[in-house]
């Protein structure tokens, strides 16, 4: 009893030291995100306008461009939100859904009502939710939904033996209906994308119609079966889909599983291949080292650049910092960078010349790029992409550009604050 009196504080200091080296052990062998796939820019990319464009990102990417599809674009969360719960309302055999984040009474709340509704009338209702994403719903949510019938997953659960999966989420954002209307986009189920204009969240979201869905549905499939170890196969999940439209599109599916990181070799591809004007929206900016060459490359080679990024109403500040701190580079060749002001940006949008608009749930980031699961769809015919464009100039009209000369004299706390952020950068 004497030896813990006197040295008691000295062991319980060296306790929790071990125990707080045990976790960063654990944190850094299970969570740091392995190599990329590229380490090197493509060399020999088709340009934008060579006929071998196309065929050489179905090859690269290992999914076909597929025809005779149709696309809605849907602008914010209350057009979102009405047009999805319409399709759930209204199907009749089968609902899939796989979202990141879920939460808040006046959105999950009442999709999970509507889901539960649907479950009850005999439609066989399967929802995968991340399982950090979901953190704030509520229980009482998920077992209104399980009560009448619907199939709630967690994906990715963290267990103690399996720590990787804190990291390792799902982000996409998939519904699909009867097999028949599939929606992806950037846009969430929760209480940030509604309310007044000037504080909800500014995003998209598409509604896409044809041969296309049965791609959607098979992404969705993808970690159904990971979660599950089951399978939904059948004209209820995968009927028959006659063309809805001239829209020729290709979906991209990204994992952190090994060979997998697709969007980033997308991404890579785009840029190496651009020939006047790249433009990105994105609700993380944190490039890699290789990406920032591919968009230097692309200034080299007169390409315009143009990325819009959130601006201080951004929630997730330290983020915002640790990019801010990469951009030399970029605006010392040329990139324009603007921040949109209104409120928080949350859309993804990539736009290669007026060759291909790539949608969906990724990000310009690390974590999209090599930690999370991520589904995007390549656009390809023009009216498409001119829609794109016009959506991208609305938004940039409400940014501000960020010169070189304002970056360079930017506070030094804020400064020390993009070097703390840059520290866990690969996870950002």
């Amino acid at each position: 009893m004497y030896f813990f009196a006197r040295y008691g504080s000295v062991l319980l200091i060296l306790f929790i030291t071990l125990l707080l080296g045990s976790f960063a052990l654990v944190f850094f062998f299970n969570a740091n995100p392995v190599d990329p796939i590229l380490r090197k820019l493509p060399e020999e990319m088709p340009s934008t306008s060579d006929d071998e464009f196309q065929a050489t990102l179905a090859k690269i990417l290992h999914t076909p461009l597929v025809e005779g599809n149709d696309i809605e674009f849907l602008r914010d969360g209350p057009e979102i939100y009405e047009n999805k719960l319409k399709a759930i309302r209204n199907a009749r055999h089968s609902i899939t859904l796989e979202i990141y984040e879920f939460w808040g009474e006046e959105t999950a709340g009442v999709f999970a009502e509507a889901l539960a509704e649907q479950a009850s009338k005999g439609v066989a209702v399967h929802a995968i939710f991340d399982f950090v994403g979901s953190q704030q719903a509520g229980e009482e949510k998920f077992t209104l939904m399980r009560e009448n019938g619907v199939e709630v997953i967690f994906y990715r659960k963290p267990e103690w033996y399996r720590s990787s999966r804190f990291n390792f989420r799902t982000h996409r954002k998939l519904l699909v209906v009867d097999g028949q209307i599939g929606f992806t986009g950037g846009a969430n189920i929760g209480d940030a994308w509604i309310g007044e204009a000037d504080t909800r969240y500014r995003d998209n979201l598409f509604k896409l119609t044809g041969p296309i869905v049965a791609y959607l549905q098979s992404a969705f499939l993808e970690n159904y079966s990971l979660a599950t170890g089951k399978t939904l196969l059948g004209k209820n999940y995968f009927p028959r889909l006659e063309p809805q439209g001239e829209q020729i599109m290709q979906t991209v599916i990204s994992s952190p599983r090994e060979g997998q990181k697709r969007i980033r070799t997308l991404l890579l591809m785009l840029f190496a291949s651009a020939e006047s004007h790249i433009r990105i929206c994105t609700a993380f900016f944190y490039p890699d080292d290789l990406l920032i060459e591919s968009l230097v490359a692309a200034r080299d080679r007169g390409v315009e650049v143009d990325i819009l990024a959130p601006g201080e109403n951004t929630p997730e500040k330290w983020v915002r910092y640790a990019s801010r701190n990469r951009w030399q580079p970029l605006l010392e060749n040329g990139v324009r960078i603007h921040e949109y002001q209104p409120t928080n940006i949350h859309a993804k949008m990539f736009i290669i010349d007026e060759a291909v608009v790539s949608i969906g749930s990724a990000n310009f980031h690390n974590r999209s790029f090599r930690l999370n699961d991520e589904t995007n769809v390549n656009l390809f015919s023009s009216s498409a992409i001119q829609e794109a464009i016009t959506i991208f100039t609305k938004d940039l009209q409400e940014a501000r550009q960020i010169t070189l000369e304002e970056w360079e004299n930017r506070p030094w706390r804020e400064n020390f604050r993009g070097l703390i952020g840059n520290l866990i950068g690969p996870h950002l």
